[in-house]
């Protein structure tokens, strides 16, 4: 009985894998169709939108706007881990190349989504998406520092840094040798 139960976890897994590895691709197809009742129906009904309160209704009240600043997006899904916490609860890395056509620039960014995944009823959710990005730039452009090339979404890219090996990778490298390697900022080489 006992190897039974084994094979009923394991296939449990990899159907919850699969599933799990189906909400960034729906959630991509989503956003560039701005079908916004399929994205949001992608997060648990009780989705915690922070000081805005919780609810389906109120992440679209969130993501509406944004989604107004550009005209066509792409999503490119170009990896995901997944990490299973217990047989209900994951978390997940997925990259992520975007492109969105905003007021006559193309912008392409490099971006990482930090992912927490529910199971509830039987269907995978997403508990919460962390967005995190490298850089944002007009496709004729290079990124450059300050890596944020996008004035209607001016938040500072935080990767590499944030990744947990990065610090302590380059902590024994000299600034000026960092330097050489990078177009960061001054003062800016963890």
């Amino acid at each position: 009985m006992s190897g039974m139960t084994d094979i009923a976890q394991r296939i449990d897994r990899l159907e919850s894998q699969a599933a799990i590895q189906q909400l960034p691709i729906r959630y991509a197809l989503a956003v560039d169709g701005r079908d916004l009742d399929a994205w949001v129906g992608l997060f648990v009904p009780d989705v915690n939108c922070g000081r805005r309160g919780s609810g389906r209704a109120v992440l679209r009240s969130i993501i509406e706007p944004a989604v107004r600043t550009f005209y066509r997006s792409i999503h490119q899904i170009c990896g995901h881990r997944v990490e299973f916490d217990d047989a209900d609860h994951a978390r997940g890395v997925v990259y992520c190349r975007a492109e969105h056509e905003a007021e006559g620039q193309w912008i392409v960014m490099a971006i990482a989504y930090f992912d927490s995944y529910e199971r509830r009823d039987g269907a995978w959710y997403f508990v919460r998406r962390q967005e995190k990005h490298w850089y944002a730039a007009d496709w004729q452009e290079r990124p450059s520092a300050p890596f944020t090339g996008w004035a209607a979404h001016p938040h500072p890219p935080t990767l590499p840094q944030e990744f947990e090996a990065w610090n302590p990778f380059w902590a024994e490298e000299a600034a000026d040798r960092i330097a050489a390697l990078t177009a960061l900022p001054t003062g800016d080489t963890a």
